[in-house]
């Protein structure tokens, strides 16, 4: 092709972008990736349902769960790759009609096999739009508006998985299990000709010439995959009890620091590591790390406290958790609109110490708490969220040349996934192992030189007695009323220390944010470098 004709075509593309609104294509990239976040989360309350429906364990059914987030995990960092060698676009929609006919295939799944391949497929398909939608937003946004983009963005990412448990297990109770997964084909097909529509490939965007890294590709799939199977499961196997787990631990280990020394070593890697060496954009991927820890760690703790202490059905548990999503659905269109005229870094540390206070509040709950011991801390959080999510994303992006966004993004996200699956991990071993410890710790009041515990013991034999008659039985029974009662509170003081590590977490960040540069500026706009 001539030049004269490439340059016209170039000329083309970039008028025919240039004319479209960006809030259209924002609308076209976050409706899929916000049907994929939530996919993340909505299937976890209706593995029960799965599980008999299919007739398999609960156990066995998770494996629905930990294939989506390996296939996930392990597509993320590849995302830049892939958008040079496919074309943005076309792998955006390729994504998302891969994404829409394996979420029909799983609604299909007459047994587990099939629903597990299937949710490998929806993974690994699904994995890319989160990058991708930050890459396009990041682009097509002028740079005084990048606030307002990434304020939408965060609704889908943040609010997403909040909005999961509530939506599943609304779907689950009224219909079926299979709907969580039908109700992603018209959301798809919209998306799919939205993006054909409006959205539309940079011209910077093209396949660079070079091998392809089949190294990288395998160290990632063994250190990345190895890693999430690992998280995931932990708990369930005890951990380095577990021969399984061990083996994971090595091959993740052995994965992810072969792939680190292949990245930095080859000329053409699939994942570009050198984007590290920018110092705010390290920091900031560090510090979403720990966002995305906290955030997931305490979205899982708040329904199992529910639940597990309060009495709350499941249904009624995630709907409890809904102001924490209300605020944030409020507060991030605010601070998209203020973080132009107000310094981010300043933003973030006033989110953290807010998220912290929040946390102390969450560490400070008992087994008489009610709603509003609760709803105060969660939109108190949900409020901070929109503060440290918007000004991170914005800050970490600001210094990355747009050539090199879509790699950017995929490790950005990326980190955010892993630091989500670790949160969940730690905190839930976590609990386990402190609610044994205080457990331990109370039991050993109970005796027979304790005054209150022995009144205690015969106020509650004295009323089994009321009822049966039967003193042998009254005395096993009081027994057992009160190590049930000792490990209600154990676990509550468990639920307590991990609130109170987040928080500890949370505020030892705030020095870090010194180290990030604040987003230059130039006649009123933030410069892209």
């Amino acid at each position: 092709m001539p030049f004269d004709a490439i340059k016209r075509r170039l000329t083309q593309t970039i008028d025919t972008h240039a004319t479209v609104n960006p809030w259209i294509v924002a609308i076209a990239v976050m409706s899929a990736t916000f049907m994929e976040v939530l996919d993340t989360t909505v299937v976890n309350v209706c593995l029960p349902h799965i599980a008999g429906n299919l007739s398999v364990s609960t156990d066995e059914a998770t494996w629905a769960l930990t294939s989506y987030l390996v296939a996930n995990a392990i597509i993320l960092p590849m995302t830049g790759w892939l958008a040079n060698q496919f074309g943005r676009k076309r792998l955006l929609m390729l994504s998302v009609l891969g994404f829409t006919i394996a979420s029909f295939c799983c609604g299909f799944a007459p047994n587990l096999p099939f629903l597990i391949v299937c949710r490998i497929v929806q993974g690994a398909t699904g994995g890319g739009l989160q990058p991708l939608s930050q890459a396009i937003l990041m682009e097509v946004f002028p740079p005084n508006q990048r606030g307002k983009a990434m304020a939408f963005w965060a609704l889908g990412i943040v609010v997403a998985p909040m909005l999961g448990p509530v939506l599943g297990g609304w779907i689950t109770d009224n219909y079926s299990w299979r709907w969580i997964f039908y109700i992603n084909i018209p959301i798809g097909l919209f998306a799919l000709v939205m993006t054909q529509l409006y959205v539309f490939d940079p011209p910077y965007i093209g396949r660079k010439s070079g091998g392809v890294d089949y190294w990288g590709m395998g160290l990632l799939v063994l250190g990345i995959g190895s890693l999430q199977i690992l998280l995931d499961k932990g708990q369930e196997e005890d951990w380095f009890e577990s021969h399984f787990i061990v083996v994971l631990t090595v091959l993740a280990i052995v994965g992810i620091l072969g792939l680190i020394w292949r990245e930095l070593k080859t000329d053409h890697p699939i994942i570009d590591l050198h984007v590290f060496r920018n110092r705010t954009y390290a920091t900031g991927v560090f510090l979403m790390t720990i966002l995305g820890f906290v955030l997931y760690g305490s979205t899982v703790l708040l329904p199992l406290l529910m639940q597990t202490l309060m009495g709350y059905p499941a249904l009624q548990a995630g709907i409890a958790t809904m102001p924490r999503g209300l605020a944030s659905f409020i507060a991030m269109p605010l601070v998209g609109m203020m973080i132009a005229k107000v310094d981010p870094r300043k933003m973030l540390v006033s989110g953290l110490l807010i998220a912290a206070y929040s946390l102390y509040l969450f560490s400070h709950l008992n087994l008489n708490a009610g709603f509003w011991d609760f709803a105060v801390p969660m939109v108190i959080q949900g409020g901070s969220l929109g503060l440290m999510f918007i000004p991170l994303t914005t800050i970490t992006n600001d210094p990355i040349p747009k050539e090199e966004m879509g790699n950017a993004t995929s490790i950005f996200n990326l980190m955010r996934n892993i630091g989500a699956s670790i949160g969940i991990a730690i905190t839930n071993t976590l609990l386990e192992r402190h609610s044994q410890i205080h457990t331990n710790s109370l039991g050993a009041h109970i005796t027979a030189y304790n005054a209150a515990a022995v009144n205690m013991m015969d106020n509650m034999k004295h009323s089994v007695m009321m009822n049966t008659g039967d003193a042998a039985f009254a005395a096993k029974q009081s027994t057992a009323m009160m190590f049930a009662l000792v490990q209600q509170q154990a676990t509550m003081m468990g639920f307590n220390d991990d609130f109170r590590f987040m928080m500890y977490m949370f505020l030892a960040m705030v020095p870090l944010v010194l180290l990030m540069k604040r987003p230059t500026k130039q006649g009123g706009e933030v410069a892209v470098h």
